[in-house]
């Protein structure tokens, strides 16, 4: 498989039900503050949804569920990591992504061997309040020369007229959240990221995982 240029962020399996089926290729199923149940049910739903259309699930947090039903890709942010069984994750080859934001969570996290490391926010965003400021364009460069081989992934306040300075930069995959939930169309918004990385996604920086 690749690291598609397009990360799709869901914050719940409905949407990503509606979204996956116009092309998305990788997609992370991001669900909080919910009981076990409804946890499992918007686990399975991403599941058949992605496996219907040949696209890469990746769980955010949950590595624990991920182990019990077969998700075999999370992501973990940082205090994740400090819980996670990365032993049981790798006999299971469940792969994983990890978040960093300072130069400290970069080494922690390439210690970790990750499939990928995400940087951010880039730009503003609205996802949710966060104690890093934007971190730029020129971090996201150093970012590219100091995880060497390791695929990066940028994420926000990403817009589709952004994208060409943040490969330009040196990212591998555009992770998206907010521009496409808070869309007017979500599913109009999504096709334009679609075309939007497409060239891209025939482009200079394939990176094989």
């Amino acid at each position: 498989m690749r690291l598609d240029p397009f990360y799709l962020i869901c914050g719940d399996a409905g949407l990503l039900e509606r979204l996956v089926p116009l092309g998305v290729r990788l997609v992370q199923l991001r669900v909080k503050d919910q009981p076990q149940d409804v946890l499992r049910d918007q686990i399975a739903r991403s599941q058949a949804v992605c496996r219907a259309h040949g696209t890469t699930l990746v769980l955010n947090d949950y590595w624990q569920l991920a182990l019990d039903m077969g998700v075999d890709f999370v992501h973990l942010g940082q205090e994740d990591m400090d819980s996670a069984d990365f032993d049981a994750l790798r006999r299971a080859g469940i792969r994983f992504g990890l978040s960093t934001h300072d130069g400290a969570e970069l080494d922690r996290a390439l210690s970790l061997d990750p499939e990928y490391v995400a940087l951010g926010p880039v730009w503003p965003t609205l996802l949710k309040k966060m104690k890093w400021g934007p971190q730029g364009l020129d971090r996201v460069t150093e970012w590219r020369r100091r995880v060497g081989d390791v695929p990066l992934v940028a994420i926000g306040g990403l817009t589709p007229a952004r994208l060409p300075g943040v490969f330009t930069a040196g990212a591998d995959s555009a992770a998206v959240v907010t521009d496409i939930q808070m869309a007017p169309d979500p599913e109009a918004r999504t096709r334009e990221w679609i075309a939007a990385t497409e060239g891209q996604r025939k482009g200079i920086r394939h990176v094989t995982l």
